[in-house]
């Protein structure tokens, strides 16, 4: 090893590539004698690196070799062996070595069975046989005798692999090399047990045991020696580094006495500027503190500015949740109203359109409006059972309209293997696939968009399944792919003006991120793009029924509830009111909280629908005035505000529950069931 080593340093100081391959070639050979063989495969790999450089096929094709027979025989990775062997095979036709070409084909015919690859050692295992006479010889014919019998095994030929795995026998208990026969011996134990002679099985097994046993013993005494060898190794190396660590010692102290008149010289001289540079300072500290203080109430200026900007921010960003939630509420309601009073509209595409898409402006509006909210992971997945082909073609049906615009074709693949039913929130799924699909229409002329998704793994009830939003449009720069996720970012307006926020793909890869995922990917410019991510969703029936029966609410019940609703929108009004009557409730409008707190001084409710955001009187207001009269009757605040910014107050006011607008109905008869049930327990 010392040896090698040396003959390495002098190999690379002159630079020659064919020295320093054969060097790292006979470390990794040491390494591999010592049985440690990553540092084999690792010195092997180096000297395969230097070799390659070089026109010498012998030392590539002995490389190759050995990093075959490291890989098949000792770390069991026969792919990779194999590969080796293969690159070691072409070297050896190049050199017209037909010994080792014969060895290299027997060695990947072994390697190919040991892993049921019979089909691929085909080739090889017929050169072998072809050539076995001419180039067979004492350390191959154990080998050759043992993989024909291996061969016969497998296609079953029992009286041909008989006669072979005893010839691989007899030849091997008069051969040299034991491993061989070790081979044979659990190979013919393997058949015979296959042919169902297991107590002759098992007498192999044990002659098998003895060999190895034998081998074993050996292989100790071998390693013994090999450990002696180190520990003389490391004490040499101990005694040399004694000498080098004496001898830096005594180099040191020769240069001490230079050093110290070094220092000291230098010492002096910052010294010297030290003190020059200290004045300096001083003065320009002076001149640099009244600069900061000047700056100083600049910035405490900008920050007052700042600040008053966020409020305005705040404020406003409020302002429009409030105005563009209010008449989403009357688009909802009146879309639903038209589909329960003309049933002949059911199936109309258009209207189904046009109430998915109000609803999924909603929760666009939502999430443009909250997206600190997302960043900061405010926002929680809900749990829905929902269908995944319903929901992708009710996107496909919804963006028909764009398709058409652009002569776009809408094409969808959905895997047979994913779930009828499956759990998940359905409406942020909803919303990354409307918002990829409608990019893709958008960038895409004459062309087609494909929604295609696939159940990719299936672990316990969690079903993977991977989507590709896949079109034939203009495609994206490879400069530009890093930007498109990015808030506000819009690429392609070069050509043409393409409406949007450019917050489109900002959302889709937060809600994504709340799903746990991450989206790639692929584009070309003029042969579109491909966007691939992997969403989990959950398969359960039983949960799925459970989900289901939660949101059943009795609707039909035989008490006539009289409901107040405390509203100053006219379509509101009638949204609401609609929806109440239609289930069998008294319903009473009035305008404003004056009228509100007149009516309730004549006349008993059951509950009161209290909008919060009214002229003359809010609805905060007018629920004190309630509560201070002594009333007790639930208030639930029905409002277009964010849930987040009215709570604490509605709390104050005495409001009992909070429904934002729009809103599903189901959910608005639980919250009033549950609070006149609790009202009549407690009176």
């Amino acid at each position: 090893m010392i040896v090698s080593r040396v003959a390495l340093q002098q190999a690379l100081m002159a630079k020659n590539n064919n020295l320093i391959a054969v060097s790292y070639n006979i470390i990794a050979t040491n390494y591999n004698e010592f049985s440690e063989f990553d540092k084999a495969i690792f010195y092997y790999k180096k000297a395969l690196s230097f070799a390659n450089k070089t026109t010498n096929n012998v030392l590539k094709n002995r490389i190759n070799n050995n990093l075959g027979n490291v890989y098949c025989f000792e770390k069991k990775l026969y792919k990779k062996g194999i590969e080796y062997y293969i690159k070691s095979l072409e070297y050896s036709k190049k050199e017209k070595d037909t010994a080792l070409v014969y060895l290299i084909n027997l060695n990947i015919t072994w390697a190919y069975f040991d892993i049921d690859e019979f089909k691929l050692a085909q080739p090889y295992f017929d050169y072998i046989k072809e050539h076995h006479k001419e180039r067979s010889n004492k350390s191959t014919i154990v080998v050759f005798n043992m993989l024909n019998g291996m061969y016969y095994s497998h296609i079953k030929d029992n009286a041909k692999a008989h006669s072979y795995f005893i010839e691989a026998i007899r030849r091997g208990i008069t051969g040299a090399e034991k491993s061989d026969l070790l081979y044979s011996y659990i190979e013919y134990s393997k058949f015979l047990d296959k042919i169902g002679d297991h107590k002759s099985a098992y007498k192999y097994i044990i002659k098998h045991n003895e060999i190895n046993e034998k081998i074993y013993n050996e292989e100790k005494l071998k390693k013994a020696e090999r450990a002696g060898f180190n520990l003389e190794l490391d004490e040499y190396k101990r005694q040399i580094g004694k000498i080098e660590i004496e001898k830096r010692l005594q180099d040191q102290s020769l240069k001490k006495s230079r050093i110290i008149v070094l220092l000291f010289i230098l010492t002096s001289c910052i010294f010297l500027i030290l003190i020059v540079t200290l004045y300096k300072n001083v003065i320009f500290k002076k001149k640099s503190n009244a600069k900061l203080l000047f700056a100083n109430e600049e910035l405490i200026k900008a920050k007052e500015q700042a600040e008053e900007a966020s409020v305005l921010k705040t404020q406003f960003i409020s302002t429009i949740s409030h105005e563009l939630r209010t008449p989403l509420y009357g688009v909802v309601g009146i879309t639903n109203m038209l589909l329960e009073e003309h049933k002949e509209l059911a199936r109309s595409q258009h209207l189904s359109s046009l109430k998915f898409s109000a609803r999924y402006l909603l929760s666009l509006v939502n999430d443009i409006l909250q997206i600190n909210k997302i960043e900061e992971n405010k926002i929680v997945l809900e749990s829905w059972t929902f269908n995944m082909s319903d929901e992708i073609n009710m996107i496909k049906n919804s963006l028909s309209f764009l398709s058409q615009k652009n002569n776009n074709q809408i094409t969808v693949i959905i895997d047979p293997d994913i779930p009828e039913y499956l759990i998940g929130d359905k409406l942020r799924f909803s919303q990354v696939l409307m918002n990829l699909v409608s990019n893709a229409l958008k960038f895409t002329k004459n062309g087609e968009v494909y929604i295609i998704a696939n159940l990719v793994e299936v672990i316990g009830k969690a079903n993977f399944i991977e989507f590709q939003i896949k079109d034939t449009g203009m495609g994206i720069a490879v400069i530009d792919q890093d930007k498109i996720f990015e808030k506000f970012v819009q690429v392609g307006r070069n050509e043409e003006d393409y409406q949007g926020t450019g917050l489109g793909l900002t959302i889709v890869k937060r809600l994504l991120g709340l799903f746990g995922s991450t989206i790639s990917l692929e584009s070309n410019i003029g042969k579109g793009t491909v966007f691939t991510f992997t969403i989990v969703f959950e398969h359960d029936l039983e949960k799925t029924k459970s989900i289901i029966n939660e949101i059943q609410v009795d609707l039909t019940c035989s008490q006539m509830f009289k409901v107040l609703v405390v509203e100053d929108n006219l379509i509101n009004q009638i949204v609401t009111k609609k929806i109440i009557e239609k289930n069998n409730y008294s319903c009473t409008v009035v305008d404003d909280g004056y009228a509100a707190l007149e009516i309730l001084d004549i006349e008993d409710f059951d509950v009161v629908l209290m909008d919060i955001n009214m002229p003359m009187m809010n609805g905060f207001e007018t629920t004190r005035k309630i509560r201070l009269k002594g009333i007790k009757t639930p208030i639930v605040a029905l409002t277009a505000f964010d849930k987040d910014e009215i709570t604490d107050e509605a709390i104050s006011a005495g409001i009992n529950d909070i429904i934002i607008k729009p809103f599903e109905s189901v959910k608005l008869f639980k919250i009033i069931n549950c609070l006149i049930v609790e009202t009549k327990n407690v009176g």
